[in-house]
C-alpha cells in the first residue's frame, strides 16, 4: 500500500450480484457494494438497535475479480480489505464530478452467522517458479520449508 492510502475493512452484505466486466486488454474487474449497518445493544429496552446503513461501492481487479464473481451472490456477507479512492471526472454537462469507491485488495466469506465450504481450487496467479513460498503446487526441497 503507499503511502498516503485510506485503508479500509468492510464487513457486509453484497447488494447485488456482482457485475463481471473485462477492459479492452482483458482485464477482469468486478464492481460490487457492500452495505454495512452497525448495531448496537439498547441496555434500556434489551434489544439490538441498527444504525444508519452505509453503501460502499467497491471494485476487484484481475483473478480476485473472477473469484469474486463466482464465489458471491447477492445477500453474501463479506469481510473486504482495501484502499478508499476518490475517482473525478466531468459529466456530458459539463459539470464536475468525484464519488469515493473502494479499490478490494482481498475478500472473504464471513463465517461469524454462518458456515462456508472451501472448495480447495486454488490458482497459480502471480506465483512465481523457484518462489518456495507461493501457493502455486511448487514443493520447497526437504529442510528448506517455510517456518511455520
Amino acid at each position: 500500500m503507499s503511502f498516503g492510502e485510506t485503508p479500509v475493512t468492510l464487513v457486509g452484505n453484497l447488494t447485488d450480484e456482482p457485475e463481471l466486466k473485462f477492459t479492452e486488454s482483458g482485464t477482469a474487474l468486478a464492481k460490487f457494494t457492500i452495505a454495512v449497518t452497525p448495531r448496537t445493544f439498547d441496555r434500556t429496552s434489551n434489544q439490538w438497535k441498527d444504525g444508519t446503513t452505509a453503501f460502499y461501492r467497491c471494485a476487484a481487479w484481475r483473478t480476485l475479480a473472477e473469484h469474486v464473481a463466482e464465489s458471491f451472490q447477492k445477500g453474501s456477507r463479506v469481510v473486504a480489505a482495501g484502499r478508499m479512492r476518490q475517482h473525478d471526472w466531468t459529466n456530458d454537462q459539463g459539470e464536475k464530478r468525484s464519488m469515493l469507491a473502494v479499490e478490494v485488495d482481498d475478500i472473504g466469506a464471513s463465517v461469524r452467522f454462518t458456515t462456508v465450504q472451501i472448495n480447495g481450487k486454488r490458482t497459480n496467479a502471480g506465483a512465481q517458479s523457484g518462489d518456495p513460498w507461493n501457493s502455486g503446487g511448487n514443493r520447497p526441497e526437504p529442510g528448506n520449508e517455510p517456518p511455520f
